[in-house]
């Protein structure tokens, strides 16, 4: 070895043992770690990250034509819906939240709709399974939420034309593009379950095949439906000719949408709420979503001290899940739209009750209930986040979704879009916080989600995946904040899912749920966690959820960025 080359690595000794793994001065995350599948990336003037490498060069080139980070996010969610619609479209719902550099603030975006208003209850058949509003029915629809989100979201952030925002996903509806593997074998699973379903064979599998990897897939109807919103706005969408178009659909296939449901929608902007975790505050949405799980999940894991467990301890990952136990309890005892019941929202989000209840987790053992029910009532997964920052510091934390694979799996042949199933996750028992009415918000499963240090932004961030997101949400900031993980690495190393919780739809957890771990977790935990009363077993690696993130150094100004290794997507900027 020469003597150049001796000094460097004795230099390079002396700096990884002189820099913590996190530097909290700088509220940057740790770098070039080996457990990353790929290199944190890195941008000076806009970033995007999402599940669909060409939705992310659409948003990014956006950005570079001077849009602001919500014209680029507007962009990205109308190619993801064309290019991912086993996971979102233009017939689901949106929730944001946005960083405004020049007030400072964070901004929240509820984009969900409501049930129709003429079904009542009474009208509803119970699933014989579970008792729950049929999930791939019209039964489950609600009014959907999207695109009044972008027209909200413009209205108030968006720099250039409206219409120029949908162009790229005009233009791929209409050339066509090859599918991505992650969504093509997705598109081909969920097209098993649909292919039956009214308009689903026209819209979804030309051909009489779903697309397969690397195939060509056109969309011309939608593709007309998005040049109708270019032209006209929300009301493009919500009256006239799409409108008259949902509504005559839904009266053939035996729905309930009006048009006064679609006329009368509309979203709301409500303050984001937070708690502090070791010095950073992270932030999410209140109800009718589940964020405030995650908030509730991180107070009560700050009461231990992880970093001296370590993630290869059974300590470690037992805590993590009957704290999520804990959380979810009160997620189905509470959650529901707050126009119509009080959430508690201040009070499940305190300190104090964090503390509560931590002390309720019994090291030594799992806990149970002997109350019956579904253990995987809201175990799915498929909707899309991203995230976009632009060079003047806005940040935008968004996500979108159909809630199940093609939602309902009805779809419009002549709007070239399918409705979402959000209906299904009302209580249909009266009495309940989330009991089903007519005009009412369901419970939410879909949650954004944005991390400040003193003030600054430093990350907005989500992880997809019906009930993995308040639990993933939780273990990316305990990769960071306590084991100094770099960007990257945070999302790609082992994460736990813990299914059959209690649930907002009125099912209960019968006896203890199920433990999902991803390979990586050492054999010996395995063993201990089994004894400790835990029941393990294997889950696809899509139910892990799908993680991106946008990282901003509050110094330099300087963006990094990350992107799910479990998905599609990629991180890129400029």
């Amino acid at each position: 070895m020469s003597r150049v080359s001796r000094a460097c690595l004795a230099l390079a000794v002396f700096v990884s043992a002189a820099i913590p793994e996190f530097d909290a001065f700088a509220g940057t995350p740790g770098t070039g770690r080996a457990g990353a599948t790929r290199s944190v990336v890195y941008a000076a003037h806009g970033m995007v990250a999402c599940a669909q490498p060409l939705a992310a060069q659409a948003g990014l080139e956006v950005l570079k034509a001077g849009g602001s980070a919500v014209d680029a996010a507007i962009a990205v969610n109308a190619c993801l819906g064309l290019m991912e619609p086993t996971s979102n479209g233009i017939g689901g719902d949106l929730f944001a939240i946005v960083w405004d550099p020049r007030t400072k603030t964070l901004h929240g975006l509820n984009a969900c709709g409501r049930s129709p208003l003429g079904l009542t209850a009474d009208r509803i058949p119970p699933d014989p399974k579970d008792g729950t509003i049929p999930l791939y029915s019209p039964y489950a629809w609600s009014v959907p939420g999207c695109v009044d989100g972008w027209a909200e979201l413009h209205h108030r952030f968006g720099h250039r034309p409206f219409a120029s925002l949908l162009a790229p996903a005009i233009r791929y509806a209409e050339e066509g593009f090859p599918l991505s593997p992650v969504i093509a074998s997705d598109w081909a699973r969920s097209s098993v379950r649909n292919q039956d379903k009214p308009g689903f064979r026209e819209v979804f599998m030309p051909g009489g095949h779903a697309p397969a990897e690397g195939e060509i897939f056109r969309n011309p109807a939608l593709a007309r439906t998005l040049r109708v919103i270019a032209e006209h706005g929300r009301d493009g969408y919500y009256k006239g000719a799409v409108a008259d178009a949902i509504v005559r659909y839904s009266k053939q296939v035996g729905g309930f949408f009006s048009l006064e449901d679609l006329a009368k929608h509309r979203s709301e902007w409500v303050d984001p709420v937070s708690t502090d975790y070791r010095g950073y505050t992270v932030w999410e949405l209140p109800p009718p979503g589940q964020g405030i799980a995650a908030l509730e999940l991180l107070n009560i894991l700050e009461t231990f001290d992880l970093k001296s467990m370590g993630r290869n301890s059974a300590d470690f990952w037992h805590v993590m899940t009957e704290a999520k136990k804990l959380a979810f309890a009160d997620r189905a005892r509470y959650y529901a739209d707050p126009e119509f019941v009080k959430v508690p929202v201040q009070e499940l989000i305190g300190k104090a009750y964090g503390r509560q209840r931590a002390a309720l987790i019994d090291m030594t053992h799992a806990a149970t209930t002997d109350l019956p029910g579904d253990p995987a009532a809201l175990n799915r997964r498929e909707t899309t986040y991203f995230c976009v920052a632009d060079a003047n510091g806005m940040m935008v934390s968004m996500i979108q979704s159909n809630y199940t694979g093609f939602g309902s799996g009805y779809a419009i042949p002549e709007l070239g879009f399918g409705i979402q199933n959000r209906g299904n996750l009302f209580d249909l028992k009266p009495g309940k916080p989330n009991s089903y009415a007519p005009g009412k918000r369901p419970f939410h499963t879909i949650i954004p989600a944005f991390m400040t240090k003193d003030g600054a932004p430093v990350m907005a961030f989500g992880l997809m995946g019906g009930d993995m997101q308040p639990q993933g949400h939780a273990q990316i900031v305990v990769n960071l904040v306590d084991f100094g993980m770099n960007l990257q690495e945070a999302g790609d190393v082992a994460r736990f899912h813990h299914s059959g919780s209690s649930e907002p739809t009125g099912t209960v957890m019968s006896d203890g749920g199920v433990l999902h771990l991803e390979d990586g977790v050492p054999d010996s935990v395995l063993t201990e966690l089994r004894r400790r009363g835990h029941r393990i077993e294997p889950e696809a690696v899509g139910n892990y959820g799908g993680y991106q993130a946008i990282w901003r150094d509050p110094r330099t100004g300087v963006y990094s960025a990350a992107t799910e290794r479990r998905k599609d997507g990629c991180a890129i900027g400029y």
